[in-house]
């Protein structure tokens, strides 16, 4: 597919920046905030949907609790009787109110005068209580990114949700150990354009807030959520981009999407003459079981045996539309089946673009047709399972396709690892959200502005000056400073530095994680507790610094047990090496003898052959050159 235009298509994104941040305990409560897989306990619960104060039931709510799942929660040291909401919140955590307000100050914001906690309904079972915590903090403000103004509309302070561990047809397991870890939610106007700069503003956000030194780091500590619209579209949710370098591609993806659907929308209303009319008064689902009764398709067959049914429906004026592309690998049969999913439990559908084929021969798709009184011009789609989930099915369908007569539905969707997305629920409304009647509202006042003042990161000038200082080359400070792994460098530098140089450090972070990269290695695996576990390994003299890519390359490579490719690596003393060393030069008297200090550049290759990655090339050198000098020349 070409490269859309995306002036042309009038693309607008915003983002929403979601960030832990560091506190010493959690946001309602004074557990602390770290991981904890040792239980000690477990509740289960359901959770249903209730009116609002206007009377209005919220529709991501209602979708949730249609679902009709238990939620089990494992109970971990670091959780109280808040998190299982059997205790009131406490008082809202001031350290974080003052992180958030420090960053809301840097981003130009204007700061309410008195915080005032909602609650933000969600019965998913992430919260124990079916709603989240929320308080908004600041609003306005902008940032500037290549010599634009990219404006913030609101920065609000919430709890963050319990973490899954497991989820399943009938309940879903959580653990407590994250929920109230204090969180960060910055929210920006529409003023994006390009996948590119989306990408490069959530950057220049996430080093704002890493350059507090008081954010949490790791995969799962940080997502983006992105809005993104076209002319013509609606907004529509993408939720839970865990890497950076993903958000163009979703973008993208996104924006061809949305187009597609319009394009479909045209195609049928305009050209084909599809009215909403037409498609119910012959959707008229027909039992097609017997048709199926000696298939050799494995996935039919294998349902009928459990004594599921085969229902098949005619959609009128629909060929090649559930082939229809809307992305990579995903089509708009594809959409559907996503709806089918999740709204009825079924594992998708069959499309009579995409037939025959799974099993299902042509004989089988001529029968089809003639029992649907299926057309050339037609199409049909086929699902398979038990009545009640049947019918849930096929009023899913009925209703998404009606929906393609309009464009682009309004839902929330899931980001995935390939960049595409798919449908999650539809998008909440404004009746999930209502006051939180158990917290006292909170004046942004003198002790919390000066407390901000702890937390205000440095003007980046003034940061490169700093790196530098520490004996940094200019590239280097400034690669740090525009490195997701700043906030560990300043870490690593406070706890391991000077007798491991600042220099050092930041070439393991910077240069060798490009160079193993480079090489073909999976440098998602190297994480921040490995990457100061080489340093800290360094410290303790247990290895040289040479040794680091390769042990990292290796490790990114073939997911062996670290610390036992750092036993391969580990680091020899003088003595080995001088006796390898002495070995060499024995073997290579001759060579020695016939080209004198040029057979320099020989030993030295046959001496790092055996010993590379357990000693640094320049002693190596060193007791070369010493050595040498004892054995006579022609």
């Amino acid at each position: 597919m070409t490269e859309l235009d995306y002036s042309k298509l009038g693309l607008k994104v915003g983002l929403e920046i979601h960030q832990q941040l560091n506190t010493s305990h959690k946001l309602f409560c004074n557990c602390d905030t770290s991981l904890n897989e040792t239980f000690h306990a477990s509740l289960e619960r359901y959770l249903r949907p209730s009116f609002s104060e206007l009377g209005e039931v919220d529709i991501a709510a209602l979708f949730e609790w249609q679902k009709g799942k238990k939620y089990v929660y494992k109970l971990p040291k670091n959780s109280c009787l808040v998190e299982c909401d059997e205790e009131p919140p406490h008082l809202i955590n001031e350290e974080a109110l003052g992180i958030v307000t420090a960053i809301a100050l840097s981003l130009h914001s204007t700061l309410v005068d008195e915080v005032y906690v909602m609650r933000k309904t969600v019965i998913d079972g992430s919260n124990t209580s079916g709603f989240q915590r929320t308080a908004i903090i600041a609003l306005g403000g902008y940032i500037e990114v290549d010599g634009n103004k990219i404006g913030i509309q609101t920065i609000a302070l919430e709890e963050d949700a319990s973490r899954k561990i497991s989820d399943n047809k009938d309940e879903i397991v959580y653990n407590l150990d994250r929920l109230g870890v204090p969180l960060i939610e910055i929210s920006t106007a529409p003023d994006i354009h390009t996948p590119e700069q989306a990408e490069k503003v959530a950057f220049a956000i996430g080093q704002l807030l890493r350059m507090t030194g008081k954010v949490k780091r790791g995969i799962g500590t940080i997502r983006q959520d992105l809005n993104v619209s076209i002319q013509g579209g609606v907004k529509t949710e993408i939720k839970g981009v865990q890497r950076l370098e993903l958000v163009p591609e979703i973008i993208r993806n996104e924006a061809r999407r949305q187009y597609e659907l319009l394009k479909i929308k045209e195609e049928l209303t305009q050209r084909r003459g599809v009215t909403k009319e037409l498609i119910l008064e012959n959707y008229k689902p027909t039992d097609l079981t017997s048709i199926f009764a000696s298939t050799n398709s494995r996935l039919v067959k294998k349902e009928l045996e459990k004594g599921a049914l085969v229902y098949g429906v005619k959609i009128p004026k629909f060929r090649g539309i559930f082939g229809w592309e809307l992305m990579k690998n995903r089509r708009f049969g594809t959409e559907v089946a996503d709806y089918v999913r999740v709204l009825s439990g079924l594992g998708g559908l069959f499309h009579s673009d995409e037939l025959p084929n799974y099993g299902i021969s042509k004989e089988e798709v001529d029968k089809v047709k003639k029992a649907l009184n299926v057309s050339e011009e037609d199409a049909f789609v086929l699902v398979v399972g038990d009545k009640a989930r049947l019918q849930l099915a096929l009023d899913t369908i009925r209703d998404r396709i009606l929906h393609a007569l309009e464009g682009i539905p309004k839902e929330t969707r899931a980001a995935l690892e390939d960049g595409t997305t798919k449908f999650m629920r539809p998008q909440p409304g404004s009746a999930r959200m209502y006051p939180e009647t158990d917290i006292p509202p909170r004046k942004i006042d003198s002790k919390i502005i000066e407390l901000a003042k702890n937390f205000m990161p440095e003007k980046p000038e003034i940061k490169l000056k700093k790196f530098m200082d520490l004996g940094l080359s200019k590239e280097l400070a400034t690669a740090m400073l525009n490195s997701t792994k700043i906030d560990l460098f300043e870490e690593l530098v406070n706890k391991y530095s000077p007798k491991v140089s600042p220099s050092v450090i930041a070439s393991v972070l910077e240069v060798n994680l490009k160079y193993v990269k480079s090489k073909g290695g999976d440098i998602s695996i190297i994480t921040d507790d490995v990457l100061e576990y080489m340093i800290k390994l360094l410290y303790e003299d247990k290895i040289s610094k040479d040794s680091i890519p390769e042990i990292l390359l290796e490790y990114s490579l073939t997911k062996e047990d670290i610390n036992k490719l750092v036993e391969k690596y580990s680091k020899i003393s003088d003595e080995q090496l001088e006796k390898i060393v002495d070995q060499v030069i024995q073997e290579n008297i001759r060579i020695i003898e016939e080209k004198g200090d040029k057979a320099f550049n020989v030993i030295m290759g046959k001496v790092m052959s055996k010993v590379r990655g357990k000693v640094e090339g320049k002693k190596v050198a060193e007791i070369i050159s010493k050595r040498m000098k004892n054995y006579p020349r022609s």
